[in-house]
């Protein structure tokens, strides 16, 4: 058996994920739970709290598909120390994904964020979406 790939998913995959169970984002949090190693960092982990829970966003949420999700993701991620603050994406806000993914030694970066994608490969650390990682992992 080959050895576990280690991913960073990015806030809106984990979001998409929650709100539409069917789909792909769904799919690639399932096959990083269950066949990768999933990384998180405490910044990554605080962002995907504050979204799910934005008052905006309750009504499209269902409260036990978030708290499954979230426990999952708490029991079963490796939380990563972040070595090296990096300054690379065009949006500073999504730097923090770069960071997870070179600190936790990544072997892919999971986004829809056109502000990731473009960075593709960044650091020998694929960028791909959902759809192209799932192609991808096969």
């Amino acid at each position: 058996m080959s050895e576990r790939r280690r991913l960073v998913l990015d806030t809106n995959v984990l979001v998409s994920s929650v709100l539409s169970p069917e789909g792909t984002p769904r799919r690639c949090l399932e096959r990083a739970l269950g066949q990768e190693a999933l990384l998180l960092s405490e910044a990554t982990w605080n962002e995907l709290l504050d979204v799910l829970y934005r008052p905006r966003l309750q009504r499209y949420v269902v409260a036990s598909e978030r708290e499954g999700v979230l426990e999952r993701l708490a029991l079963r991620s490796e939380f990563v120390k972040i070595g090296e603050r990096i300054e690379a994406c065009r949006d500073p806000k999504d730097d923090k994904f770069l960071e997870a993914a070179v600190s936790g030694k990544a072997d892919c970066l999971v986004t829809g964020d056109a502000d990731l994608l473009v960075l593709h490969p960044f650091r020998d650390i694929p960028v791909l979406t959902p759809a192209a990682f799932l192609a991808e992992a096969g």
